[in-house]
């Protein structure tokens, strides 16, 4: 896939791997033409992005399309339901994903999530880099989540820059039990994350609106589309 080459200028931003990423298991929603890529284009947008309702509102939009995309990977069973004017069958969700976020910027997008699987329970962490280093390094200090053992978990964060945060914060959530399925949700990825990500949780699939062409030096994505915390939220000291 082209959008997971970094461009040379990228290159200097992170240490390519030996092995390449196992690409089986990512799923790029906006490789072909669709509504998302309206709303993809929107969050970029730096007029648009001055509309914090409209830019948070497009983080749902996305959130509920990736929904709609990974439900087709869980499993249903037939049941019977009655309507007013008799019987009908069909396949209902056998069980609800828990929904796991990062705290503050992830929360519009597993807003999102929540309006499809509406009787999901939530998980969430407070996680953050720490500034001022050489590499990029993150501190998870907050967590609460149901058990997890056998449950799918489904977790999202609107960036999935390094991929370090996000990583980070699954492994932290393994002290809640073990999920029989995990699936994890960006809105922009850039290929390095993607590449940390398939590699560190193998047992994952991976969902992105798009992958973008790489990181500059302070381990931001380009062309992403900003801070979507501050964006969402408004900005923070």
């Amino acid at each position: 896939m082209d959008a997971l080459t970094p461009t040379p200028a990228d290159s200097s931003a992170s240490a390519a791997t030996s092995s390449a990423p196992d690409l089986s298991r990512v799923h790029v929603v906006c490789a072909e033409p669709s509504i998302a890529n309206h709303f993809l284009a929107e969050l970029r947008d730096v007029t648009v992005q001055q509309d914090s309702l409209r830019f948070r509102r497009n983080l749902q939009r996305l959130g509920e399309i990736i929904a709609y995309k990974i439900s087709s990977q869980l499993s249903y069973t037939n049941q019977t339901v009655r309507t007013p004017l008799g019987e009908s069958s069909g396949k209902l969700l056998h069980d609800f994903p828990v929904l796991a976020t990062v705290l503050r910027a992830g929360l519009p997008f597993h807003q999102g999530f929540l309006n499809y699987f509406d009787q999901s329970p939530s998980a969430f962490a407070a996680a953050y880099r720490i500034e001022g280093t050489a590499q990029v390094q993150v501190q998870v200090d907050y967590l609460s989540a149901p058990s997890l053992d056998e449950r799918v978990l489904i977790l999202a964060d609107p960036m999935l820059a390094s991929g370090k945060s996000l990583v980070q914060t699954y492994r932290a959530m393994l002290r809640f039990g073990t999920p029989r399925q995990v699936h994890i949700a960006a809105v922009i990825a850039s290929p390095q994350g993607v590449e940390y990500v398939t590699r560190e949780v193998p047992e994952a699939t991976l969902w992105v609106a798009a992958i973008d062409q790489g990181l500059n030096d302070q381990a931001y994505i380009i062309p992403g589309l900003g801070d979507a915390g501050d964006l969402s939220y408004g900005s923070k000291l």
